[in-house]
């Protein structure tokens, strides 16, 4: 069956959103030594699709993943969770707010010991309650408006306004202007995208290279029944662990409780009863490979 001409347009716009956004996206993760995960051919994973596994058992499928020590052939750790829309009307922008934050969150929640970046890129009509929402969870927002993209479609021709009574005659001829179009112009609308809303563009980019950027301040190990120590790196504090004389005191170790205090002020905490599981918890920091959801 084939696709109605309506739908396809709107494929069109969403792959323009994301051709305007990928190469910004590519400049910060060769910046910083990430590797960026996009749809298409990956050897570390199956199929074209970037999928990542939830605690719960749940696969979810993702526009873009910037990994820290991720390769073509190796799944890294997630740095940033990043998801692109478009939508016309609010009404169908609502439900789409809810499905991104449905894919994230429970990504953000298992690898919350990472604590990872999340974002959205968003175009066309969207409500300030479904913006506002996205913040009070803790996303980072980039937002094209309507209009917006609509004047970028006008730069090469295109009048992609449409509404629920257009014909889709007119769709199909919006779809003929674009197929028209060279690669050459098809890159310059998707640029002017970004150039129309830079100042947007920079705020998101440097929340994103922020999160990047942080570092370890610290790292706090305490024993229950001992005295904090603070180590200045996830290297001294597994060496502490490793050294510490459970047997020199009076009382057993209960548990251990971990502190990885971040330099912007963001802080991991977790608590395990034996000195394996913490260090398993704190090499998670240094990068291990993760397995790929199949």
């Amino acid at each position: 069956m084939a696709e109605p001409p309506a739908h396809k347009f709107g494929q069109i716009i969403g792959d323009t959103l994301e051709a305007a956004i990928e190469p910004v996206l590519r400049k910060v993760a060769q910046e910083h030594g990430l590797y960026l995960d996009r749809k298409g051919r990956r050897l570390a994973r199956k199929g074209r699709k970037v999928r990542w596994k939830d605690q719960y058992g749940n696969v979810h499928d993702l526009d873009y993943v910037l990994e820290r020590n991720g390769t073509p052939r190796k799944i890294g750790v997630p740095v940033a969770f990043i998801e692109s829309a478009w939508r016309r009307y609010t009404k169908h922008s609502r439900n789409k707010a809810q499905e991104i934050q449905g894919a994230i969150l429970p990504l953000r929640e298992t690898h919350s010991r990472v604590a990872p970046f999340v974002g959205v890129v968003l175009a066309g009509e969207f409500t300030e309650g479904s913006l506002e929402q996205f913040r009070s969870l803790g996303f980072s927002i980039l937002y094209f408006p309507y209009e917006v993209v609509i004047e970028a479609f006008a730069r090469v021709g295109i009048d992609a306004r449409s509404t629920e009574r257009t014909a889709d005659a007119e769709f199909a001829s919006k779809v003929k202007q674009w197929e028209a179009l060279s690669n050459r112009r098809k890159a310059a609308l998707a640029q002017s995208l970004v150039m129309q809303r830079m100042d947007g563009v920079q705020e998101f980019m440097d929340r994103l290279t922020r999160a990047i950027r942080r570092q370890i301040a610290s790292v706090r190990v305490l024993p229950l029944h001992g005295t904090p120590i603070d180590c200045t790196s996830i290297e001294e504090a597994i060496k502490f662990i490793f050294g510490y004389d459970e047997a020199g005191n009076s009382h057993p170790v209960i548990r251990y409780e971990i502190s990885v205090k971040y330099n912007n002020g963001d802080t991991v905490v977790a608590e395990f009863g034996d000195k394996e599981d913490g260090v398993d918890f704190l090499r998670q920091f240094q990068g291990p490979e993760l397995t790929p959801a199949s």
